[in-house]
């Protein structure tokens, strides 16, 4: 007679663990800045025959090995692939403005400047938040700050960006009352992560920015339906 083979243990399967794998794997290492003015493409489900071009502001290296590039987007700093949304935006490619090319994926020389910094700047593991990075905004970018009751808000300009140990990326933003001189620089005490003082966070290119300031009527509708809460049926 054969032998009879033992049936196969079933095997256990820790879901929370293969999420927190998995989003280990998308944390952000390392921030290159954009300074030679690539834009990403996008565009809109309302009129998908027409591409909007939005500047970088920086690349990024995650766990994984990927190279992202970064832009203020909604609530974070937002990995330009993952737009897919209809109303707000869907990504299309990455475009050079001064040679008009377009592309789909990270130029090769941001790829190499962030392997050999994250290399070099190999940052010993710790369980508490650590700061790793810090750029500035030079994008113009504001930041639509709201309180936790919904009713008040307040526009500031964004100062700059931090990254920490944990993947997290942060706007840092400017306390007028605390500021001792000027011009601002990193590490001044007036200097703060929004997210630490505002319930939300929106950020905005600009040239929005400045429509919020000049009360433009179809602007402040679209801030007013965005700010509003959705009421619960």
């Amino acid at each position: 007679m054969g032998n009879v083979s033992s049936p196969r243990t079933a095997r256990v399967i820790d879901l929370d663990t293969m999420r927190q794998r998995r989003q280990a794997q998308r944390r952000i290492l390392r921030l290159a800045p954009e300074l030679d003015g690539l834009e990403m493409l996008y565009h809109l489900a309302s009129d998908p025959d027409t591409l909007y071009g939005m500047p970088l502001l920086a690349w990024g290296l995650r766990e994984s090995g990927e190279v992202v590039g970064l832009v203020p987007w909604m609530e974070t700093l937002t990995a330009c692939h993952e737009m897919d949304s209809p109303d707000n935006g869907r990504f299309f490619g990455y475009r050079d403005p001064e040679t008009e090319e377009i592309f789909h994926t990270p130029p090769e020389h941001k790829v190499y400047e962030l392997e050999h910094a994250a290399a070099y700047f190999d940052y010993e593991e710790t369980s508490a938040p650590t700061l790793i990075q810090q750029l500035p905004d030079t994008q113009g970018t504001h930041a639509l700050c709201l309180a936790s009751d919904g009713e008040s808000w307040q526009l500031k300009q964004v100062f700059g960006w931090r990254l920490y140990n944990d993947g997290n990326m942060e706007s840092l933003l400017v306390d007028e009352k605390r500021v001792e001189q000027t011009p601002i620089v990193a590490g001044d005490a007036c200097l703060y992560a929004g997210h630490s003082r505002h319930a939300t966070v929106y950020y905005f290119q600009r040239h929005i920015a400045n429509q919020i300031k000049q009360q433009d009527p179809t602007t402040m509708e679209a801030l007013a339906v965005m700010t509003t809460p959705s009421s619960s049926s």
